[in-house]
């Protein structure tokens, strides 16, 4: 029976996650290309892995660095289009997040100077990993284009994503000090380590990718609201939501609320921290919630129905959210009120 590396399964999973990460998608515009391209690329990368642990093809020591030196900068613009809008630079940013791949293939060119790929690889896992979670710091208020359902999920999602970018980096240097002390004795074991790794990382960002993407909108709006204090922008979010019920849209994010109220998202997002203390995703998750408690009170709606009808798209989130304002479920809720009733 011919030996089968476990890296080559962990490739073809990873060919099936992106198959299904594709189907998921409702159009091109809503899929989050880099995550895509990662997950394509790990591919590739735990491929080349078998050739050099399972068959002793020790050309793709060529190869598998430059690749490796991809992954952290296409995790970072994964994370990006989800916290940032689109600009007149990207094409220039991306740009720059080729340099580490570049600079590695460089390096390798220089055959004596290969030793530092293993200084520079850790590097970059590093350096990028920082990168993410400043751009996570001010928390899922930062995932601006994520709907408010799953900002709290996919946050915790991209955050782990960053630490597995760290143990990655872990993992790398000490695959380097078992080649200095033990002549790499352990090596192909800590190899497969990685790939499991790098597998539970691309299953976070296939997740992202399918819940944290939003359709594309041709209307924009330009702020046109300046030195608002929060009494007033959080009155003006209050009409939003007791008014014309904006909660109830299940792809309502930052962003969006931000054009339908025509005040800054950044001065939402802080009115809302400083006169709460909550971030926006559970404020507005707490007027679905209030409407759910309603409705399973007054109406023989199932609770799927009544999930749906306030904005909510999956059981885990209702019931997570739901759990958090009233310490119940929704099923405990009903049974609550129909005992007192």
């Amino acid at each position: 029976m011919p030996f089968i590396p476990l890296s080559f399964v962990v490739a073809l999973l990873l060919l099936i996650l992106f198959v299904t990460v594709l189907r998921a998608g409702d159009d091109n515009n809503s899929r989050n290309v880099p995550f895509l391209a990662l997950i394509l690329l790990s591919s590739f990368q735990a491929f080349l892995s078998g050739l050099r642990w399972g068959y002793g093809i020790l050309e793709v020591m060529y190869i598998a660095p430059v690749g490796a030196a991809l992954v952290p900068p296409l995790v970072y613009c994964g994370v990006a289009k989800l916290v940032r809008k689109n600009g007149s630079s990207r094409r220039l940013s991306l740009g720059l997040h080729a340099i580490p791949a570049v600079a590695i293939a460089i390096v390798l060119l220089m055959a004596e100077w290969r030793g530092a790929v293993d200084v520079l690889l850790p590097a970059i896992f590093i350096g990028y990993a920082g990168a993410i979670l400043h751009l996570m710091r001010s928390g899922p208020d930062a995932l601006r284009r994520t709907p408010f359902e799953s900002a709290a999920p996919v946050y915790r999602a991209l955050v782990f994503a960053a630490l597995a970018l760290l143990l990655s980096a872990a993992l790398d240097l000490f695959v380097f000090l078992d080649f200095s002390w033990t002549q790499g004795r352990h090596a192909p074991v800590m190899v497969a380590i990685g790939n499991l790794i790098a597998l539970i990382i691309l299953s976070i960002a296939a997740a992202v990718a399918v819940q944290g993407s939003e359709p594309t909108e041709i209307e924009t709006v330009t702020p046109n609201i300046d030195d608002v204090g929060d009494k007033e922008t959080l009155a003006a979010v209050q009409v939003l939501m007791e008014t014309k019920r904006s909660y109830r849209d299940p792809d309502l994010n930052l962003d969006r609320l931000a054009r339908k109220a025509i005040i800054p998202a950044r001065q939402i997002s802080t009115a809302i921290n400083r006169a709460t203390g909550k971030n926006v995703s559970q404020y507005v998750n707490e007027f679905r919630v209030a409407e759910a408690c309603r409705l399973l009170t007054e109406t023989e709606r199932s609770v799927t129905e009544v999930m749906l009808e306030v904005g909510f798209q999956t059981k885990s989130n209702f019931n997570r959210e739901f759990r958090r304002v009233t310490d119940m479920t929704p099923v405990e809720w009903r049974q609550s009120r129909a005992k007192r009733a």
